[in-house]
């Protein structure tokens, strides 16, 4: 005889628990729009190509540059730009129209270096500006971009 009369409560199994709570929190939460945020994604990394590819044909055309020494400017123009437009804003404003699309091409690279460094700037150039950058955009970017400026100095002086 069960004490004072009420009948026992079955629990819900832990795997309902789950579902039940997932179901609460997608009443809350927006619908994603896949779809779209993948055609922003596509149409600004589009244009930062785009972009570069205008610089490519203008500095072919203006600097007469060919070959590596093509690569290499448009390359420095474009992680130029993307520092620039971190260090005054627009680039985070960029990425959060454009999720993927601002990321993954250089300019994105550029912005993961800048954004900590002026963030953290405020702490000194040692530990707040340098350290910082290696937290974020992760030494092998940073050893990258330094390696790559030492060795093309080196070629440089040397006249290789």
């Amino acid at each position: 005889m069960a004490q004072g009369g009420a009948k026992a409560q079955a629990k819900p199994a832990a795997g309902q628990k789950n579902q039940n709570y997932l179901d609460y929190v997608r009443s809350f939460a927006a619908p994603t729009k896949h779809f779209h945020n993948c055609l922003r994604a596509f149409m600004v990394g589009g244009g930062i190509c785009c972009v570069g590819q205008f610089i490519r044909i203008m500095l072919e055309n203006w600097a007469h540059l060919s070959g590596d020494e093509l690569a290499g400017a448009v390359s420095i123009v474009l992680i130029f730009l993307g520092c620039l437009l971190t260090g005054l804003g627009v680039y985070d404003r960029i990425g959060k129209a454009a999720g993927a699309g601002s990321i993954v091409p250089i300019t994105g690279f550029a912005n993961s270096v800048a954004s900590p460094a002026l963030e953290f700037k405020s702490e000194g150039l040692v530990t707040g500006l340098a350290a910082k950058m290696f937290v974020v955009a992760g030494p092998i970017i940073v050893y990258g971009v330094l390696a790559g400026a030492a060795v093309g100095l080196i070629y440089y002086f040397l006249g290789l």
